[in-house]
């Protein structure tokens, strides 16, 4: 059976498009409605949060990702959402990096989903369509703009609401937003899509669909971390783009499973979390992780180092079984007998190395 899989039915790409904001949510707003914005924290009192379109009853809410978003932060805010006003807002609009794009999207599926957020961590749980949605990243690599999931951190797991239900009804892709990041979080944001391409690329799920999103993505990671280029900031947008394009009919692989079970034992966040596990898996992506170290030495990136060692047995423990209860990406990367070749002493030893 093939995946009858849905994609972003709305995309604006270009320097300058985050101004036509307002002309894109004005046919969506009903009478007496109101829209909610959802801004990453860090740009409170910035030139940008002033360019939001705020009109009539309209809220600007601030959120924090410090820390990768958990699912009690989801429902806190829904229940925040709620107490605004009556009734659901018209519509949703994520401001930030992957973590601010993936909480306003679980946001626009809990206010009309009963329950926790918690409750939807896994494969096509969801079964109403949310608020109306709109993304706009001011970071490029993660993918949230285009995929179909929203990863959490729950009480129990690491998993993301994956539904076609998450998916965005519109993405705005304007590379001037990304200006002034700092290098660390522009590199590790960065490698997130290309760790996407190089698990895509080489998993066992791999058709043309995926590899012809995949290898498009590869070659502008390639241009814009080991070559220069003025339009270094377009090219790393839509490779972030063409990378979430590359899993929709594919999948990521073993460094994003060990990466999960890193962020949930220690709180690292996505990407640094990413490159922490890829270092690690020459024996999986031989190519990959050369050309990665290529792009650390070329951008002096110094990745923390034994992070694992001060974890006792039980700690171990979970961070394996959070790893290892993702299944889809371990057969993606190793086949249908993964179990056979992934054992918790396999991951245990990998870990350690991290």
């Amino acid at each position: 059976m093939f995946r009858n899989f849905a994609i972003v039915p709305r995309i604006i790409f270009g320097r300058g498009s985050f101004n036509q904001l307002d002309d894109i949510l004005e046919e969506k707003r009903g009478a007496g409605g109101f829209m909610v914005f959802i801004l990453d924290d860090v740009f409170k009192g910035q030139p940008l949060e002033g360019r939001v379109p705020l009109k009539g009853d309209d809220k600007l809410v601030h959120v924090n990702v410090d820390n990768e978003p958990k699912t009690r932060y989801i429902d806190a805010l829904v229940e925040q959402i709620k107490g605004l006003s009556k009734g659901s807002p018209d519509g949703i609009i994520g401001i930030g990096g992957g973590s601010t794009l993936d909480i306003a999207k679980a946001v626009s599926l809990l206010l009309t989903n009963p329950g926790s957020s918690a409750h939807y961590q896994g494969w096509d749980l969801i079964t109403i369509p949310g608020v109306y949605k709109v993304g706009i990243p001011t970071l490029s690599g993660t993918g949230a703009e285009i995929s179909r999931t929203t990863i959490l951190t729950g009480p129990e797991k690491k998993l993301g609401i994956n539904s076609d239900y998450t998916i965005y009804d519109q993405i705005v892709l304007d590379p001037e937003l990304v200006n002034g990041i700092p290098k660390d979080q522009w590199f590790y944001t960065g490698m997130d899509c290309y760790i996407h391409d190089v698990e895509s690329l080489a998993g066992t799920f791999i058709n043309q669909f995926s590899r012809a999103y995949g290898e498009k993505s590869l070659e502008l990671c390639r241009q814009v971390f080991l070559e220069d280029h003025d339009d270094a900031a377009d090219k790393l947008m839509m490779a972030s783009y063409f990378g979430g394009m590359s899993i929709a009919y594919s999948q990521v692989g073993a460094c994003h499973a060990l990466s999960y079970g890193l962020s949930f034992i220690l709180d690292v966040h996505h990407g640094i979390g990413c490159c922490i596990a890829f270092d690690q898996l020459e024996e999986f992506y031989p190519e990959g992780v050369a050309e990665f170290k290529a792009m650390m030495e070329r951008h002096q990136i110094e990745l923390p180092r034994n992070i694992t060692t001060s974890l006792n047995d039980d700690e171990m423990d979970r961070m394996i079984s959070v790893a290892l209860a993702l299944e889809p990406l371990w057969e993606n990367c190793l086949g249908s007998n993964w179990r056979e070749l992934m054992t918790p002493e396999r991951a245990r030893k990998l870990y350690e190395r991290m």
